[in-house]
């Protein structure tokens, strides 16, 4: 309520003047509505910053009671949301458009919105048509499609809500109904400028909506079509568009209006006294002419329409202008606003507004939200603000309530004119034209002003505001919200959130989309996405495979979990990607809203699919996590038909799971288990033999369409790939066509067989066999490999069929087929028996036809026999009842057998017994292809084995004759004893111990005669395709598919050609691809040149009679189809290609691909001619042939040298470096074959030859590994060193290969002896040790010896010792010390002194030296004798001051040189016995008292830095510092006994120095080993153990820490209670500083075991609370009150806490708690230790009011007195202070305690207060003494 003085000033109410009358003064009539104006406005003012104007209102009133004339204009003043009403009438501009409402800016920067329902009525109705059929309407557009921002329109206020916190949000509408409710027709005139909205689309223009009732609106097309033009909306104009609509022209009394909305008649409009506007229908938007009729410093009063008054405030005087108005001048402006019920109009001058239906100005989008240093005040209104100039000349505004933090630190003499301050955009205001800001420092810092400025994968602070089931409201910033969906609110879903958050709370959340247009914000509080350091993925192109990342599950259903990631991001996780382990119901394993960690597989950014993993087996390194991770690299690395090598990961039921081994690289892949071979028996004998950690070499990488790459080892579809007998995809395929491939499923109507890159057909039930088909699983098993022809293909629904009758896939030569079924099925075994080696060597002895001695165990029900006695066990030995040959055998008998068969699957061996067989024969040499008859004694899955007649030798015989022909009736199958006829194919034995046949010829006929009879039915079928082609015949077509090397044209529908690469152009220019002329669906005209056969793809001379079944091979080079041209070669003429090319002739060819498994570039010359290049003549850029298949492109151009043809004379063999002759001198390139360790390497040579390297040639450094870098198949280039007798000797040396580049040489070669010379350092590997010394290799020829006395300066009785330390292969530096040219000799020596490198063998074995017997024999004599003798052994041809001047320096050499002063006592365990003897000894000569004081000092010094320089403790070494010393020329005398005393004392003396630096307590520890040392002195000190914690830490070795904590608790006494507290709290620390929430927990639940848990409770909330994790210490806090309720400190802490969290009203609920909990006698004591925390860190008034009460119930209690005194003197007033002085002394209380409050009363006075107040203490105390004695009198 205002105040009554507002309401009803002294001197009565003005009156308001009736609507229709006009008074008679103009100006008292205006001023009225000034007046009046205020007074309703006033009502609704409600804020602070208007205050002001409330009281100048007040005044004005009193003042002016009489003379209402002399109003003071101090009244204008801007627009304040306070003065808004419904109804109000204003002019907006819309600021910005969104689906379901319009922001609007209104004047002085407020603004308001429009909501979709207040658009129009017909838009309205549209709206609900919409909602009510639910779905779209053509006619209905959305906002965006009608409204642009920066268009001005008039709007009316509908209501002004108030929301929770205070903030009032205005709703307006544009509804013409409403806006122009108070016209009427009658009042319509021409010339009105209106706002309308599209009501409909008629034929010649729009009915609009102008909200006058009984009047039409129509808007003609010819009036509107500049306006559709320049508004780029459509054609047309939209329902719902709103309009700025001139009436051109008024019919029928109004009731008829035709409008116009042309920019140039609308801006041109004026609002003038003819169009009768009142002041009840005036509108905004009306452009007028004005007279100025006051100028205030606040703005200026205006006439307009002869008797209007109207203000214009300061933000809306024209800058430019604003000082030059003065009264009765003539202004152009605009009506802003108009309040109805007060009559109150306000104008605007600014330009923008000054013609209608323009547009202000927009601000740069950058602008908003922009810090400036400087900008300088233009003005300052008290009330209102002020004005400010920015940076770039244009205004800006504050508000009163933006210039400082409070109101009560405003200071208005800051904002003097032309004062610069620093202040932020915060908004723009389009209806001022001027920038909002604000020079509050919390907005100038904020990190978010606006939408825009947050992005996805921010870390916010929030507070809550509310919880709906929906989820949580945050406030981020002011006008920032945001919501977390309820599956956010934790990591786990919550069913009482309520319980979690209070409103109010701080929380800590995450963003995880963010759309400004629409100010949606979406976060999380999910600790582990907000925590989470991985990269953010908030767009679908980030998502690089390989990329590990955290996303949570949105859904988890039986094909797998839907995972969402920032800004709507998701992927799915397929079911086998969701675990290393199968999971069959994941909706069971996951739940929505799981955070987890995910791998992307693969992502298509534009069909916004994301496959991801939750398996991250392949972790990427540190360094690259999300750079390149192994499934990134093999969606690159690896195509289609790529040949790897893989690891066995794991063995599943159905395959393996493999490692790609190629680069180190771990992409898992799957081998299932029928692609292990192509044969199904050897596929689950493969699987069975295979164990994890096996390496598989050569397999296929076959497909990726899955989420797993799959791999095969099917050697047909290998080598189907690898020869270019595949179709890529659906159009390259063909009818008549053979391709390999295998079995994808088996339906009772047929076979699905599929190709590798992925093409499948079907091979219906009457196609699949030669045979009858009855069930189709009889005849064929998924995964097993097929050779299928193309019968026909359905192009529309990309549909195959195929033809799997061994009659038209096999290639008529059933015999030579069933032998290379047999070979390879042989072959693919040879590895299996290899795999078998392993496990069980002795079974791989046992091959058919061996003959074995066995025990008979038993006889079967069938006859059959069982035998032990085989070597392996649980292997089983059986014959069958025909096998045993009609012999009895008894149990235990003894007997001879021949194994016929091994069946590891089973484990079993079968053995036959029949004489036949056992006999023993002559063996008869048997020749190839020769025909025998043979008896079938055994048959298995794929093969029988059968015995000659004539030899009794066994082979192996096919039982399939191709891969198709899996199934014979039972006729037709071969049985045990009966004779076949056989031809042998391979006569000598394989590994197998059998020959290899196949069935005689009875068999092949069966299938020659069919094959005639189809081919027959051909040639009757197609008798006009024989004649229609010839040779030479030119034909049309159009190109169907282009391939690299050859292009398939379509001649007409059944008949298809094939154009070469070599016959598309006359000039090939090298590196081009020919083939890419031509375009799919062009037309050629080309000549036929030749034919090639349909199924072996031969080319066939024209005369052949199958040509007319043939493909017509075709040429459009210019000149053939011209002229003359060549026809293709017969190659069945061999010597053709012999005789056309020549020896070093170059012949352009064209790439077909490089053969992985030849190793051999494989080249078409032309369509008839084929060539081959060796892989070490591609090239002699070694990196060319480390990936050939990279550099040559297939379909390539290449030119080639002819070096000679292939041994069937069908290929050529070509060269691309030439024809290379490998001469000496010369450089070549070479493959590494062979790594002989310690000798070099042997290298393939281009031209099939070998050379060798040995490993002095290897570089022209010597290294420890020289064989290291170079593996097996690596590419080097050589020089070749000599070529003699066909041995070539290369060197890898960089001085060879690139003599111009004058690299560091560091080991010269040595090619001779001549090369050494004496006294030289020389660089080698040891060869050998023998007795005679070592053998060292200088060169690959020469050796040289190094006896062992210099070898080392120690004494070794061993050799194994040098064995130990000087392996073969050791890189050593050695010195030349003699060369004997004759003998070719070389003495070396590896001593110290002469090297000057470190003894090769070490000091710490505590060998005996050479020399140093002297301090172990007392005798003189003796050591006279020793020692010529030791110096004639080491140095046989020196001289003899050279000896005298080494023996002794050598000791010193390894102790200076690396040394550790660690050897004393330490010994290698390995150390001989001798050894360990002869230092037992030596330690037995140590001088009494020594021993034991070295014995506890280990040789160890403490301070690591100065181990150098400490006196090393040692025997051998303090007799080596003394010599050092001595005289060189004196060293071999004996000492004295005086020196030898002097010696000691000298050593006792630095011995004592040690010990003394150890014993230093000021001294810090340096090292872990210090600190051990010091907790083994002081065990109980927790310091010590906490210090020693804190070393670690520093050097970041948080497992240490966790160690030496772990250790202190172990260590400390049970009894020392505190010291052990310490060392738990310090872990705690550490768990919370460097651990997980996990292993914090564990460690506190075990430190409230060991310890008293109230201590252990407090410590941990004080650690949470000093690292910032409120929330963990508040939820610590209410589980310590429930637990210790009665602990009076527990309540206290909570307290302090909440209190220094800011939570007063937490706290005042905590101590109603706290009284209820507690025992009432600790009341007073709780209540004042309450009250004393709140005075220090929370609410002064409250912690008064409490003490207050206490006293009040407890007056006697002088504690509480005394404490509430002293808070006061602190932090109270002098009156307070006094005050409760002097309550205190009117206290009735025990004289000793009343004199204690008088003295402290006086002494307060004395030191605050004046003479008279002391007085008056004294005074009052003497009073006080007079009535007590008084009252004792009485």
């Amino acid at each position: 309520m205002a105040s009554m003085e507002e309401n009803f000033p002294r001197g009565g109410i003005q009156k308001k003047p009736a609507e229709g009358k006009t008074p008679k003064p103009k100006l008292e009539r205006d001023n009225l509505f000034d007046v009046q104006h205020e007074e309703k406005s006033q009502k609704r003012k409600r804020s602070q910053k208007d205050q002001g104007k409330q009281q100048e209102s007040k005044k004005r009133f009193k003042a002016d009671k009489e003379a209402a004339g002399k109003d003071n204009v101090m009244n204008i003043g801007p627009l304040t949301i306070e003065a808004l009403s419904e109804g109000m009438l204003l002019l907006g501009c819309i600021k910005e458009v969104t689906d379901y409402e319009l922001a609007i800016s209104l004047p002085n920067g407020l603004s308001g919105f429009v909501p979709v329902t207040q658009i129009s009525d017909a838009y309205g109705k549209l709206l609900t048509k919409q909602v009510a059929q639910g779905e779209l309407l053509e006619e209905l557009n959305s906002l965006p499609e009608l409204f642009s921002p920066g268009t001005l329109v008039r709007c009316i206020v509908t209501s002004i809500e108030k929301s929770d916190d205070g903030r009032r949000s205005v709703k307006l509408s544009i509804d013409p109904k409403k806006v122009n409710k108070a016209l009427n027709s009658t009042a319509l005139a021409a010339g009105m400028l209106l706002s309308g909205s599209v009501m409909s689309m008629e034929d010649h223009g729009y009915l609009i909506d102008i909200g006058v009732t009984g009047t039409h609106a129509f808007l003609p097309h010819q009036k509107a079509k500049t306006y559709i033009k320049a508004l780029k909306k459509g054609p047309d104009l939209k329902i719902g568009q709103n309009l700025n609509c001139l009436i051109v022209e008024v019919k029928n009394e109004g009731r008829v209006v035709c409008l116009s909305i042309e920019r140039s008649e609308v801006a041109a409009s004026i609002a003038t006294e003819r169009q009768n506007w009142t002041l009840s229908n005036l509108l905004p938007g009306l452009v007028v002419k004005a007279r100025v009729q006051k100028l205030a410093p606040l703005g200026m009063k205006l006439t307009f329409l002869s008797y209007f008054t109207g203000i214009v405030d300061f933000m809306h005087m024209d800058p430019e202008k604003s000082m030059s108005y003065s009264p009765d001048q003539v202004v152009r402006a605009c009506v802003l606003s108009v309040q109805p019920s007060s009559r109150a109009v306000r104008l605007s001058l600014l330009p923008p507004f000054l013609q209608a239906g323009g547009a202000p100005q927009q601000l740069p989008g950058q602008r908003l939200g922009a810090v400036l240093e400087e900008a300088t005040v233009k003005a300052f209104y008290k009330h209102f603000g002020a004005v400010f100039e920015l940076d770039d000349g244009t205004l800006a505004f504050a508000r009163l309530k933006h210039l400082s933090k409070t109101r009560k630190s405003f200071k208005p003499g800051a904002f003097k004119e032309g004062s610069k301050h620093k202040c932020r955009i915060i908004d723009y205001s389009l209806m001022d034209e001027m920038c909002i800001v604000s020079l509050k420092h919390q907005i100038i810092e904020a990190r978010f002003l606006q939408y825009q400025d947050i992005h996805t994968g921010d870390v916010v602070q929030g507070k809550v505001l509310s919880l709906k089931p929906i989820g949580m409201q945050v406030k981020v910033a002011d006008g920032i919200r945001g919501l977390v969906p309820s599956i956010h609110l934790s990591d786990v879903i919550l069913k009482q959130p309520e319980k979690k958050y209070n409103i109010g709370d701080e929380v800590k959340c995450r963003v995880l989309e963010c759309n400004p247009e629409g100010k949606k914000l979406i976060l999380t509080l999910k600790k582990s996405l907000v925590q989470s350091k991985l990269p953010v993925l908030s767009n679908y192109e980030d998502a690089k495979p390989g990329l590990i990342t955290h996303g949570f599950v949105v859904c988890a259903r039986e094909f797998g979990c839907i995972v969402k990631f920032y800004n709507d991001v998701k992927g799915l996780v397929p079911k086998n990607e969701l675990g290393s382990e199968p999971i069959s119901c994941p909706e069971k394993v996951f739940y929505e809203g799981q955070v987890l960690k995910v791998m992307v597989l693969k992502c298509e950014p534009q069909q916004e699919r994301l496959l991801l993993s939750f398996k991250l087996s392949s972790k990427p390194g540190p360094e690259d996590k999300w750079k390149c991770t192994p499934k990134e690299k093999r969606e690159v690395k690896y195509q289609i038909g790529e040949i790897v090598d893989v690891k066995i990961l794991k063995k599943k039921d159905n395959g393996l799971e493999v490692s790609i081994l190629e680069d180190e690289d771990n992409v898992v892949a799957w081998i299932p288990m029928l692609h292990l071979s192509d044969f199904v028996a050897t596929s689950k004998l493969l699987w069975h033999c295979l164990q994890e950690g096996d390496v598989l070499p050569r397999v296929m990488y076959l497909s990726d369409k899955g989420e797993h790459i799959i791999l095969s080892r099917k050697s047909a579809v290998i080598s189907a790939v690898q020869e270019e007998q595949v179709v890529r995809n659906f159009s390259e395929i063909q009818p008549g066509m053979l391709l390999t491939g295998y079995v994808r499923n088996v339906m009772p109507f047929g076979v699905f067989v599929e190709f590798p890159f992925g093409v499948t057909g079907l091979a219906p039930k009457v196609s699949m066999s030669d045979k009858f088909v009855t069930d189709t699983k009889d005849h064929f098993v998924v995964g097993q490999t097929v050779i299928a022809k193309v019968m026909s293909i359905d192009e529309e629904k990309q549909r195959v069929l195929l033809n799997l009758k061994v009659s038209e896939c096999s290639s008529g030569d059933s015999a030579a087929e069933s032998f290379a079924l047999l070979s390879q099925y042989f072959k693919e075994l040879k590895g299996i028996r290899d795999l078998l080696k392993r496990g069980e060597p002795s079974i791989c002895e046992l091959v058919p036809g061996k003959r074995v001695h066995v025990v008979v165990q038993g006889v079967r029900e069938d006859g059959s026999a069982l035998f032990s006695g085989c070597s392996a066990s649980g292997w089983t030995v059986t014959a069958t009842r025909y096998h045993l040959g009609g012999k009895n055998i008894a149990c235990g008998e003894k007997r001879k057998v021949l194994v016929l068969h091994v069946d590891a699957l089973k484990s079993e061996v079968h053995v036959s017994l029949r004489e036949e067989l056992l006999k023993e024969r002559p063996s008869r040499r048997l020749r190839e292809s020769s025909q025998h008859s043979a008896v079938v004694q055994h048959i298995t899955e794929h093969f029988a084995i059968v015995s000659l007649l004539q030899t009794a030798q066994l082979a192996a015989v096919p039982i399939a004759c191709h891969f198709n022909d899996t199934f014979r009736f039972d006729s037709e199958k071969l049985s045990v004893g009966h004779t076949i006829s056989v031809t042998l194919k391979a006569v000598k034995r394989n590994h197998h111990g059998v020959l290899l046949a196949v069935q005689g010829p009875a068999k092949k006929n069966v299938f020659v005669r069919v094959r005639n009879e189809s081919e027959t039915a051909v040639e009757e079928m197609l008798p006009a395709l024989k004649h229609s082609l010839s040779l030479g015949k030119l034909v049309t077509g159009t190109v169907k598919s282009v391939k690299p090397t050859h292009v398939t044209v379509a001649i007409d529908d059944k008949l298809t050609g094939s154009i070469h690469a070599s016959r598309i152009l006359d000039e090939v220019p090298i590196g081009s691809f020919p083939t890419s002329t031509l375009k799919t669906g062009q037309k050629v005209t080309a000549r036929i040149i030749g034919g090639r056969d349909v199924n072996t793809h031969r080319c066939l001379p024209i005369t052949h009679p199958h040509f007319k079944q043939s493909i017509p091979e075709l040429s459009i080079r210019p000149s053939e189809k011209e002229g003359e041209f060549t026809a293709m070669l017969n190659l069945k003429e061999e010597s053709s290609l012999r005789e056309l090319y020549s020896v070093g002739q170059t012949v352009i060819c064209f790439v077909k691909k490089y053969n992985v498994l030849k190793n051999w570039l494989e080249v078409e010359v032309g369509p008839d001619i084929r060539g081959r290049v060796p892989h070490l003549l591609l090239s002699l850029n070694t990196k060319v042939l480390k990936h050939p298949e990279k550099t040559f492109k297939n379909g390539q151009a290449i030119s080639a040298t002819v070096t000679g043809t292939d041994t069937t004379g069908t290929n050529l063999c070509l060269s691309l470096t030439g024809i290379q002759s490998l001469e000496q001198g010369t450089i070549a390139v070479g493959m590494v074959v062979k790594v002989t360790p310690y000798t070099g390497l042997t290298l393939a040579l281009p031209g099939g030859k070998t050379g060798k390297v040995s490993i002095f040639h290897l570089s022209d450094t010597y290294t420890d590994d020289p064989l290291g870098n170079f593996k097996v198949g690596k590419i080097v280039r050589c020089y070749i060193l000599s070529n003699e007798n066909g041995k070539i000797q290369l060197s890898l040396r960089q001085s060879r290969l690139n003599p111009k580049i004058n690299s560091k040489v560091e080991d010269i070669e040595i090619t001779s002896i001549k090369d050494v010379k004496k006294g030289q350092l020389v660089r080698g590997y040891v060869k050998s040790i023998t007795p005679s010394g070592v053998f060292f290799g200088l060169s690959t020829s020469l050796l040289g010896r190094i006896l062992f006395q210099n070898v080392s300066p120690y004494f070794v009785q061993k050799h194994s010792l040098y064995e130990k330390y000087l392996p073969e292969g050791k890189l050593l530096t050695a010195k030349v010390l003699g060369v004997n040219r004759k003998e070719k000799h070389i003495e070396l020596s590896l001593l110290p002194e002469d090297t000057g490198m470190p003894s090769v063998l070490p000091e710490s074995l505590g060998l005996p030296q050479y020399g140093a017997e002297e301090e172990k024999r007392e005798a003189d004599n003796e050591e006279k004798r020793e020692e010529p003798k030791l110096k004639k052994k080491r140095r046989g041809g020196n001289n003899e001051n050279h000896q005298e001047a080494k023996p002794k320096k050598r000791k010193i050499c390894p102790a200076d040189e690396n040394d550790s002063g660690i050897e004393v006592y330490y010994r290698e365990e390995e150390e001989d016995d001798q050894e360990e003897e002869a230092a037992k000894k030596k330690s037995k000569l140590l001088k009494p008292g020594e021993a034991p004081r070295l014995q506890v000092s280990m040789g160890f010094t403490w301070d690591e830095d100065n181990a150098m320089d400490a006196p090393v403790l040692d025997q051998k070494d303090e007799s080596s510092e003394s010599e050092e010393e001595e005289d060189m020329q004196s060293k071999l005398k004996k000492r004295t006994k005086k020196e030898k005393e002097l010696e000691k004392q000298k050593k006792e003396k630095e011995l004592c120095k040690v010990e003394a630096a150890l014993m230093d307590l000021s001294r810090q520890p340096q090292s872990a080993d210090d600190f051990d040392r010091l907790v083994l002195g002081s065990p109980n000190s927790s310091i010590l153990w906490l210090q020693y914690m804190a070393f670690h830490l520093q050097a970041t070795e948080i497992e240490k820490a966790r160690a030496v904590a772990e250790r202190a608790l172990k260590t400390i006494s049970f009894r020392e209670e505190q010291e052990k507290l310490n060392v738990w709290v310090a872990l705690l620390n550490l768990e919370n500083m460097y651990g997980t929430e996990e292993t914090l927990m564990k460690v506190f639940e075990r430190a409230v075991q060991y310890n008293e848990p109230l201590k252990v409770f407090q410590h941990l909330c004080d650690i949470y609370a000093s690292s910032e994790k409120y929330k963990q210490a508040e939820e610590l806090y209410q589980t310590m009150l429930k637990r210790f309720r009665q602990e009076k400190s527990v309540w206290l802490k909570y307290a302090s806490f909440l209190l220094k969290q800011g939570q007063a009203e937490a706290t005042h609920r905590l101590l109603e708690r706290a009284l209820k909990a507690l025992p009432t006698k600790e009341h007073v004591d709780v209540i004042s230790r309450f009250a004393q925390l709140e005075f220090h860190s929370g609410d002064t008034e409250h912690a008064k009011a409490l003490f207050e009460s206490t006293l009040s119930s407890y007056p006697k209690r002088t504690d509480v007195w005394s404490i509430y005194m002293d808070i006061m003197i602190k932090h109270g007033s002098q009156k307070e202070v006094r005050d409760i002085f002097e309550r205190v002394i009117h206290l009735s209380l025990a004289p000793k305690k009343m004199k204690f409050f008088f003295k402290r009363y006086l002494d307060y006075e004395k030191k605050f207060g004046t003479a008279e107040s002391v007085l008056a203490v004294k005074r009052a105390a003497l009073e006080y003494v007079e009535t007590k004695s008084s009252l004792a009198d009485t």
